[in-house]
Parts: C-alpha cells; sequence; structure tokens
C-alpha cells in the first residue's frame, strides 16, 4: 500500500538529511517522502534536491515564502491524493518523532482511519521540554477537549497517519487555521464526519537542532479556532 510521509520544513538544513536517510532505513514497502520546504533561508530545500537526485522515493516541493505549517499540510495531502497514496502521515523534519514509531503508526491504521502518536495517551511521555511548555501543551488540549467534545488526549499532536478517504471527504480548500490548531482542525473535522480515529503512545523528544517554531501568534490562533470550529458544528457549516 502506497504510503508518503510529509514534512513541512524551514530552516532544517541541521535536521532534513538525517531525517530522510532515518525514515529510509525503516525498510518499509512503498514508502516515499515528500518534503515542503518554504524556501528556507539555510538551504534545506538545496540538500533535499540533491537528495531528491539521487533516489526516486524523495520528492521536493518547494514554496516561494514561509506560508505556514497549515498550507503546507494541505499542499502535501494534496499531492498524495493525486499521485495516489493510500496512507499519508504527518511527521516533524526534527527527530520530535521517531522513525521507529512509523511502523506502529501503520500497523495501527489496518484498524482506523486516522492514527495518533500521542504524547498522553499513556502518561506523559515528553522529553526534554521546559516546565512552561509542557504546562502549556497539556492546558491546551484538555481546553479543546471541553470545548470541542474530541475523544482525543492529544489534540495538536503533529506525528499522525490518514487514510486517503479522510482526506478526500474533508474539504481541504475550507482549512482555515495553521499551526496547531490546524491539528485541532483535521481531528474536528474528521470526527464531525464520523471517522475513527485512535491514538498509540510514543515519547516525543524535543528537537536537539535547530529552532523552535512556537510562537504567540499560533497559540492565539489554537484559542480562538477551538470556539470557530464548535459554532461552526452549531451552525451546520463544517
Amino acid at each position: 500500500m502506497k504510503t508518503l510521509v510529509i514534512t513541512p520544513t524551514f530552516n532544517e538544513r541541521q535536521n532534513i538529511a538525517p531525517f530522510i536517510r532515518a525514515i529510509l532505513q525503516q525498510n518499509i514497502p512503498e514508502l516515499e517522502i515528500l518534503v515542503v520546504d518554504d524556501n528556507s533561508p539555510d538551504g534545506t530545500g538545496e540538500v533535499v534536491r540533491k537528495i531528491e537526485k539521487r533516489n526516486k522515493n524523495v520528492h521536493l516541493m518547494s514554496r516561494e515564502k514561509k506560508m505556514g505549517l497549515g498550507t503546507a499540510y494541505v499542499a502535501g495531502f494534496k499531492y498524495a491524493l493525486k499521485e495516489g497514496f493510500e496512507r499519508i502521515i504527518e511527521m516533524d523534519a526534527d527527530f520530535s518523532h521517531d522513525p521507529k514509531d512509523i511502523r506502529r503508526l501503520l500497523e495501527a491504521s489496518e484498524t482506523a482511519d486516522i492514527v495518533i502518536g500521542s504524547r498522553y495517551i499513556d502518561g506523559v511521555n515528553v522529553v526534554n521540554w521546559p516546565l512552561r511548555r509542557l504546562l502549556l501543551s497539556l492546558f491546551a488540549n484538555r481546553y479543546t477537549r471541553i470545548i470541542t467534545g474530541l475523544p482525543i488526549r492529544d489534540c495538536t499532536a503533529g506525528f499522525k497517519c490518514f487514510h486517503r478517504n479522510v482526506l478526500e471527504d474533508i474539504d481541504l480548500d475550507a482549512i482555515e487555521s495553521d499551526g496547531y490548531s490546524f491539528q485541532i482542525e483535521m481531528n474536528f473535522r474528521a470526527h464531525h464526519k464520523g471517522f475513527k480515529i485512535v491514538e498509540i503512545p510514543i515519547v516525543f523528544i524535543d528537537r536537539a537542532a535547530g529552532a523552535s517554531k512556537m510562537s504567540k501568534r499560533i497559540v492565539r490562533e489554537a484559542i480562538w479556532m477551538v470556539w470557530r470550529l464548535k459554532f461552526k458544528s452549531w451552525m451546520g457549516k463544517l
């Protein structure tokens, strides 16, 4: 079954080559990688382009400027649907998501429409985060569950596997959010349509190289997006 790993990048030159190599070393049949790079000033795209020339399973989508996580994933989803991929995985390029867990996500996807690599389904499995960041994440997930009613412990997780039928049924052009709220919106729309979502435990390790993309704007967007989604659901506009 054709599988595509999508990873958005912005200034991930230090991580991207080892990351691609680690995924390919899992030797998963019919697995390919799409890097969606937002014209990284550090030359991330150039590194991927060189790898792409040597490996037919690695692809680069180069965008003109920094356009955000949500639009990067939507662009990647559309590519996956066009090219006939059956399973589509979201994954960060900074090694906070372990490439060895890809196989576990795919195994769980045999009986679910969406599989989430969850930091909080089995306790708190986060390594090297400052306490403030951890508390913010825990609060954000509890806040999201209370308002939206999502039966998910890790609503903001960025390590996920979708079956293509989920992405075909969701209007990707209607996705409004970016950052962590993008993950919430995708979960909410999928749950609203009745797709089966399961979580499997992973250990999340904070990046060792490069800079975090977290910002106050991303947090503010997530705070308001959950209410927007809730109101749209009430009004029947999802």
